[in-house]
């Protein structure tokens, strides 16, 4: 343990519980939670009755679903509803989310009906939606009201709502009709009107809208929040920033763990038991060991070849390598441009062009220096006469024609698999370079074929 965590367990053991809390106050919610993640788990509910309660619930949020368990099971129902009336609606309808029954059970008997009710419309909309990582606390103006009437609506709501940095404006069957800052609204006379310094033109997301896509658009126009509406254009919620966040980095992390042929997980590493991480990896493995087998066929096809001109099998480990690095590299590039906007699956034929150019070049490069070394380091250094410069030559071409095949497979298959329906990160480096060291045995076969006379 750090200094921090073990003078906090020192302070424990001793039962001075007012310095631990002299200290606990001094930090930020999400520190807290980091030091608490490197303590015993049995100093866990000591710890966190110490700590204030708003301060308590910001901690409370940002522990993982075990932790959370944990401190439940241990909560008297007093302590429960202290921490669920302090929890937003959004924090609370992901908590019901995680946990077993039996605490669901719990945690809903200790709610107030409104939040009871909140949660179980939050939890309605479909997984992965924006209306399902929402807050319905935001604050609401008419546009009747003045500059006074709804600061005074602000200062006497807002101690309940997640933001007031945004206000929204509705009508009287709650249609979203405008927006206005806080900063607006200080700035204005008190007798001016709310509807005459509104935006009109307000940019919104659909309930049922990808939470990613609602991520990238808070991103996109800087907002701190991202209001929601319902299918008649009526103010359901709202999306923050944090939540945003909180979206990216679980989107980022699942494209990487596809991308490296492993199935998500949504734990942390080391609180992922052994089976679990063999189950999520397990998969892939096999389908790819399978897959391999195409590989294993076209080396038996041309094994009368090898064995005409062993020199062959020297390079093959490069040339498939080679290929499969190219393929790769295509490939996260276009799921990075797909993630991010910058593509779609429309624009294949530019994507095309664009990644062949390149090819040729990288190709070109590549077949220039692999020839010098083929003859310098093989043939010359290692000693090796059945190294000739038509070898060589079959080599080079290889490179130069497989760099291009690759750059075209990579570049082409995640933006197929966005047109289809599938996630792209799916067809990154492993599921490419199994196809590309097919293709690039077969163009080696091919070229030695035509430029060395056997077959």
């Amino acid at each position: 343990m750090a200094s921090l965590e073990t003078a906090l367990y020192a302070l424990l053991a001793e039962k001075k519980y007012n310095t631990a809390r002299d200290i606990l106050i001094t930090m930020n919610g999400a520190d807290i939670e980091s030091v608490f993640e490197e303590l015993p788990e049995e100093s866990l509910p000591l710890l966190f009755r110490l700590l204030p309660k708003e301060l308590a619930a910001e901690v409370f949020v940002e522990m993982d679903p075990e932790e959370q368990e944990l401190l439940i099971r241990g909560f008297s129902d007093s302590e429960l509803k202290e921490v669920m009336d302090e929890l937003y609606a959004d924090d609370a309808a992901d908590l019901v989310e995680e946990m077993p029954a039996n605490v669901v059970k719990r945690i809903l008997k200790q709610s107030d009906p409104e939040l009871r009710k909140t949660i179980n419309e939050l939890l309605k909309y479909p997984e992965d939606s924006a209306g399902s990582i929402m807050t319905t606390e935001m604050v609401t103006l008419r546009p009747e009201m003045t500059v006074e009437d709804a600061i005074k609506r602000i200062r006497r709501t807002g101690f309940d709502k997640e933001t007031v940095y945004n206000c929204y404006i509705t009508d009287d069957q709650r249609h979203l009709i405008g927006t206005l800052s806080i900063r607006t609204l200080i700035l204005a006379e008190d007798d001016e009107l709310v509807r005459d310094l509104m935006e009109e033109n307000v940019i919104s997301v659909n309930t049922l809208e990808d939470q990613e896509n609602t991520a990238e658009m808070l991103a996109k126009y800087d907002f701190t929040a991202m209001p929601v509406v319902d299918g008649e254009n009526r103010l359901v919620g709202i999306v923050t920033v944090d939540d945003a966040i909180d979206v990216l980095k679980e989107e980022a992390t699942e494209d990487i763990e596809r991308m490296a042929a492993i199935l998500p997980s949504d734990k942390p590493y080391l609180r992922t038991g052994t089976i679990a991480l063999w189950q999520g990896r397990i998969p892939w493995l096999l389908l790819l060991m399978v897959s391999a087998t195409f590989t294993s066929m076209i080396l038996s096809t041309f094994e009368t070849a090898l064995a005409a001109q062993g020199a062959l099998l020297l390079f093959i480990p490069m040339l498939m390598d080679t290929g499969g690095n190219s393929g790769s590299q295509s490939s996260v590039t276009v799921i990075r441009a797909l993630s991010l906007g910058d593509l779609e699956p429309g624009d294949v034929l530019q994507v095309v062009w664009k990644e062949l150019r390149v090819a040729l070049l990288c190709g070109v490069t590549l077949a220039i220096v692999c020839f010098g070394k083929v003859m310098l380091i093989d043939r010359l250094l290692m000693h090796n006469p059945e190294v000739t410069s038509m070898v060589a030559l079959a080599v080079c071409t290889t490179m130069l024609i497989t760099i291009l095949v690759a750059k075209l497979v990579g570049c082409t298959l995640p933006l197929l698999a966005k047109k289809i329906g599938l996630d792209p990160a799916v067809c990154a480096s492993p599921f490419i370079t199994t196809i590309v060291d097919a293709l690039s045995l077969l163009v080696y076969f091919a070229v030695a074929s035509t430029l060395l006379g056997i077959g």
